[in-house]
C-alpha cells in the first residue's frame, strides 16, 4: 500500500494541518485540497479520521488500511510522539472520494500530563468534521478508564452536543492485538461503555431525552498484532479496507449526509469549527490527584487478582470442584476472597475514595467471575446428586406399593431440601445468589422424570387392561359368533358391557393414585372402552371372513346328526327335504348372525331378509312374505345399520349363499343316492311269480339231486368253499375297479386260498381225533380255531385292495351269514 501511495506523486503526500502549537495552517489545507482534486467532488466524499493513545499504530493503521503516507514510529529507536498535530491525506483506490485524517495520539509524556487540552480540542475537532471516527485501542485497555479514552469521550460528547449541531457519526473502534476473548463479548463491553458515557453527559434541553443511536453509529472490530502476526494482521486490515467503498451510500459507514457541506467549503468549513474549538474554554482538564489515584488503583487491583488466580489455594479448590462434589465450597472460597480483598483494601487506603471503591467492585467482580465456572460445576454437582435421589427414592417408593402422587411428592420435597442445604454451603456473601432459577431448574427436570416414569406407569396399565379385556371378550365373542343363535348378539352385548363396566371402574380406580387430571382420565378410560368394542369388532370380522366355512359346517353338522347328535342312517324313512331345509336355514341363521355386528339394542330386519330372499323364494317353498315387495339383499348396506358395523352387506350374502348351495348339493345328492339304495337293499328277493316259475321248471333237477346224495354233498361242497373264499375276499370292492380286473385276481388267489382251506379242515379233523383219544380238555390249536371262527364264527377276514400294493384290514360281521348257513 505503501508503494502504491508513492506511485501517485506529490498530490497523496500527507500535509500537516494543525501544528503541534496549536494553530491550524489554512494555506496549506487549501494546497492539500487543490492538489487532490477535492473541491469538484461536491457532495461525494467522505471524511474519517483517528483517535487514540500515542504509539498504539495509528498512522500505521492508517497507512494499510488507505495507502497514506503518514509517518510511523520506529519500534527500534523507542516508542515517542511521531505525529504531532493533525495530518490530511487522501485515501487510495478507495471510491468514494474519502479524507484521513491522523490526529496526535493522547496520554503523551512530551505533553506532560495536565495538559490534555490539545487532545479534547484534536478529539472534538475529528468528532465534528468527520462521517468516521476510528479509536484505535489496545485490547487490554478495554474496560480501563482512561487507557480507554472514557474520560475524553465524555468531555467531548458534553461539549459537541453544546457547541455544535449533531450530526450522525460512526464511531469504529478499533480493537489492536486482539486477545482469545471471543469478538462478541468485546463488542458487547465497548457498545456498553459508550452507552454508558452517553448517559452520564449532560445534555441540552433539546437533546435531553435523545439516545445514543440517533447521533452515533457504533461498530467494532479487532486486527492481530502487527508485529507478532504481521500477515494475519494484513489480511483482516485488506477486510477492513473493504467496509469503506462505497461508504456513503445506503448502508455503508458513512451512509447518514445530515449537515454535510460541499466539497468546495470543506476547508472554510474546517477552519471555523477549529477556530470554535480553541476559543471554548469548558475543555478543563480532571483533578491530578483523580487520575493519579485511577491509575495507581488499577495497577494494585490488577497485581491482586494475578496474584489470586496462581493462588495455591484456589488451583486446589478449582481442581477438587472439577472432580467431584465439594464441602464447604462457599466458605473456602470466601476466605481467599476476603484475603484479596484486604490486602488491596491496606495498600489503597490513601487513595481517593471514589476511586478506590469503584477499582476494589471491578477487581471483587473480575475475582468473581473467574470463580463463577467453578460455582457453576458445583451447582450442577449438587443437581445431579439431588437429582438421581429423587430417582432411587422415588423407585423404592414405587416398588413398596404407595401411591403414585404421594410418592412423587415426597421424594421431590426431600431432594429439593438437600439441594437447598448444598446451594447454601456453596455460595458466597460477595455475590447476590438468587438460587430460584437453579431450583426451577431442578424442578423442571424432576418434573420431566416425573412425566417419563408416569407414563410409562400409565402405558403399562393401559396394556394390562386392554389385555383383560382382549382375554376376556375376544373367545367368548369368537365362541357365541360360532354358535349362530337367535341370541348370539343379545348375550355378545351383554358380555361386552359386563365386561367393560368392570374393568373401566377398575381402571379408573387404579387411574386415583396417579392425580390425573379429570379430563386426561375421562379420556384414558374412554379410549379403554373403545379398545372393548375394537375387540368385539375384530373378533366378528375374523368371523365374517370365515363365515363360508361355518356355514357349510353348520350345514353338515345338521344334515349328518338328529337331535341327539348321533349320525344319521339313511334308511329310507327319513324326511330328508325337511332335513335339508333345517340344516339351510341353521346356515342362513349363522350368516344372518354374523353380517353386522348390533353392539346396540336396536332391532334389525337381516334375518328376515336373508330367510325371505334365500330360503323361502328356493326351491322349497312357493310362499314369499308380503313384507319385502323387492329383492331385500339388492343393495350394498343393510337397513338401519352403519357402515361401520356392517361386517357382509346385501350383495355379498347373496353371493356366498350362492357359492354355499353349490359346496353342498353333493352332500344332499349322497343323502338321498343312499336312502334309494337302502330301498333298493330290502328288495333282494325276486318276485314270488319267479320263485313260482323256478320251482315248476326244476322239478325234475330237483327230484335229480334228491336221488343221487352225492351231487347233493358236491353242491354242499362247492357253497362251503365259495362262502369261505367269499369272507376271505371283498368281492364287491375288487368288481368296482373293473369286471376283468376283478376275475383275474380272484383266479390267481384261487387256488391257494383252497388249499389253505383244505389244510385247515384237515388239521381241524386231527385234533378233534386226537382230543377224542387222549380224552384231552385243551383248546384247538390256534390255526384251527381261527379259521372255525372266520368260516363259522362270529369273525373277520381281511381282504386285499386289487389297485393296492399292501394289503389293508376291513371287519365284516358274519353273524347272520353263519346262521344262514
Amino acid at each position: 500500500m505503501m508503494d502504491a501511495a508513492a506511485d501517485n506523486g506529490g498530490e497523496c503526500r500527507a500535509a500537516q494541518v494543525v501544528g503541534a502549537d496549536g494553530e491550524m495552517d489554512g494555506a496549506a489545507m487549501e494546497r492539500f485540497a487543490a492538489a487532490a482534486g477535492l473541491p469538484s467532488r461536491g457532495l461525494s466524499y467522505a471524511v474519517v479520521s483517528i483517535l487514540g493513545p500515542q504509539g498504539s499504530g495509528k498512522s500505521t493503521l492508517l497507512n494499510h488500511l488507505f495507502g497514506t503516507s503518514f509517518t510511523e514510529m520506529d519500534a527500534l529507536k523507542g516508542r515517542h510522539q511521531t505525529t504531532k498535530g493533525i495530518w490530511i491525506a487522501k485515501a487510495v483506490g478507495i471510491e468514494p472520494f474519502t479524507v484521513v485524517l491522523d490526529l496526535e495520539g493522547t496520554d503523551g509524556r512530551e505533553r506532560g500530563q495536565d495538559d490534555t487540552a490539545f487532545e479534547k480540542q484534536s478529539a472534538l475537532f475529528a468528532l465534528a468534521v468527520s462521517d468516521i471516527v476510528i479509536i484505535n485501542l489496545w485490547c487490554h485497555d478495554i474496560g480501563r478508564e482512561h487507557a480507554a479514552n472514557r474520560p475524553l469521550l465524555r468531555t467531548v460528547f458534553q461539549v459537541l452536543m453544546r457547541l455544535f449541531s449533531p450530526r450522525k457519526t460512526t464511531l469504529l473502534l478499533v480493537v489492536r492485538d486482539k486477545t482469545k476473548t471471543p469478538l462478541e463479548f468485546l463488542t458487547q463491553a465497548l457498545k456498553e461503555d459508550i452507552q454508558k458515557i452517553w448517559d452520564s453527559v449532560q445534555k441540552p434541553e433539546a437533546y435531553k431525552e435523545a439516545a445514543l443511536s440517533e447521533f452515533f453509529n457504533v461498530e467494532v472490530t479487532a486486527l492481530s498484532s502487527y508485529e507478532e502476526k504481521e500477515e494475519l494482521f494484513k489480511e483482516q486490515v485488506g477486510q477492513l479496507r473493504q467496509r469503506f467503498y462505497h461508504s456513503i451510500e445506503p448502508g455503508g459507514l458513512a451512509a447518514d449526509r445530515r449537515g454535510v457541506i460541499p466539497a468546495s467549503g470543506f476547508c472554510l468549513s474546517a477552519l471555523q469549527i477549529w477556530k470554535v474549538i480553541r476559543e471554548n474554554k469548558d475543555l478543563n482538564l480532571p483533578a491530578h490527584k483523580v487520575m493519579v489515584a485511577t491509575v495507581r488503583c488499577e495497577e494494585i487491583a490488577n497485581e491482586k487478582l494475578r496474584h489470586f488466580l496462581s493462588d495455591k489455594g484456589w488451583l486446589e479448590l478449582d481442581a477438587a470442584v472439577k472432580s467431584g462434589p465439594v464441602l464447604s465450597f462457599g466458605s473456602r472460597l470466601r476466605a481467599i476472597l476476603d484475603s484479596y480483598l484486604s490486602e488491596y483494601d491496606m495498600e489503597t487506603m490513601y487513595f481517593d475514595e471514589g476511586v478506590r471503591t469503584a477499582k476494589r467492585q471491578q477487581l471483587e467482580s473480575s475475582m468473581l467471575d473467574h470463580t463463577y465456572p467453578a460455582l457453576e460445576t458445583v451447582i450442577e454437582h449438587l443437581h445431579v446428586v439431588a437429582l438421581n435421589k429423587f430417582k432411587s427414592d422415588l423407585d423404592q417408593s414405587l416398588r413398596s406399593r404407595e401411591g403414585f402422587a404421594v410418592a412423587v411428592r415426597q421424594c421431590a420435597q426431600a431432594a429439593i431440601v438437600e439441594f437447598d442445604a448444598g446451594l447454601r454451603d456453596a455460595v458466597v456473601k460477595h455475590v447476590e445468589w438468587d438460587a430460584s432459577k437453579v431450583r426451577n431448574k431442578l424442578q423442571d427436570h424432576i418434573q420431566t422424570h416425573v412425566e417419563s416414569v408416569r407414563n410409562a406407569k400409565l402405558a403399562e396399565l393401559k396394556a394390562n387392561y386392554e389385555k383383560l379385556l382382549s382375554d376376556g371378550l375376544a373367545g367368548p365373542v369368537q365362541s357365541l359368533l360360532e354358535t349362530g343363535e337367535r341370541d348370539s348378539w343379545a348375550c355378545i352385548r351383554r358380555l361386552y358391557r359386563r365386561e367393560t363396566e368392570n374393568a373401566a371402574l377398575a381402571f379408573l380406580a387404579s387411574l386415583s393414585e396417579f392425580d390425573l387430571d379429570h379430563t386426561i382420565s375421562s379420556k384414558m378410560v374412554s379410549d379403554l372402552r373403545e379398545h372393548a368394542r375394537s375387540v368385539v369388532e375384530m373378533k366378528s370380522r375374523e368371523e365374517a371372513g370365515n363365515v363360508l366355512m361355518r356355514m357349510k359346517e353348520r350345514f353338515f353338522t345338521v344334515l349328518s346328526r338328529d337331535r341327539d347328535s348321533m349320525p344319521r342312517t339313511w334308511t329310507g324313512d327319513e324326511d330328508l327335504r325337511t332335513i335339508t331345509r333345517e340344516a339351510r336355514l341353521a346356515a342362513l341363521r349363522l350368516m344372518s348372525v354374523m353380517a353386522a355386528i348390533r353392539l346396540d339394542d336396536k332391532p334389525d330386519k337381516i334375518d328376515r331378509a336373508l330367510i325371505t330372499a334365500l330360503l323361502d323364494g328356493g326351491p322349497f317353498s312357493q310362499k314369499r312374505s308380503v313384507e319385502f315387495t323387492y329383492d331385500p339383499l339388492a343393495s350394498s348396506t343393510w337397513e338401519e345399520m352403519s357402515p361401520r358395523d356392517t361386517l357382509i352387506t346385501p350383495v355379498q350374502c347373496k353371493s356366498i349363499w350362492r357359492q354355499f348351495k353349490a359346496e353342498t348339493e353333493y352332500a344332499v345328492a349322497q343323502a338321498m343316492s343312499m336312502q334309494e339304495a337302502h330301498r333298493r337293499s330290502k328288495n333282494w328277493l325276486p318276485p314270488a311269480w319267479t320263485i313260482l316259475l323256478l320251482a315248476i321248471l326244476g322239478y325234475n333237477e330237483f327230484m335229480f339231486l334228491l336221488r343221487n346224495p352225492l351231487y347233493l354233498l358236491g353242491l354242499f361242497v362247492a357253497f362251503v368253499l365259495s362262502y369261505a373264499i367269499w369272507l376271505q375276499y371283498d368281492v364287491t370292492a375288487y368288481f368296482r375297479h373293473g369286471t376283468i380286473s376283478a376275475l383275474l385276481t380272484i383266479l390267481s388267489r384261487l387256488l391257494p386260498t383252497i388249499i389253505e382251506i383244505v389244510t385247515a379242515i384237515v388239521n381241524m379233523s386231527h385234533s378233534q381225533k386226537k382230543h377224542s383219544a387222549n380224552r384231552s380238555h385243551h383248546p384247538p390249536t390256534l390255526h384251527a380255531q381261527i379259521f372255525k371262527n372266520q368260516t363259522w364264527g362270529q369273525g373277520q377276514v381281511q381282504y386285499e385292495s386289487p389297485d393296492s400294493p399292501s394289503s389293508s384290514s376291513s371287519s365284516v360281521d358274519s353273524n347272520n351269514n353263519g346262521d344262514e348257513s
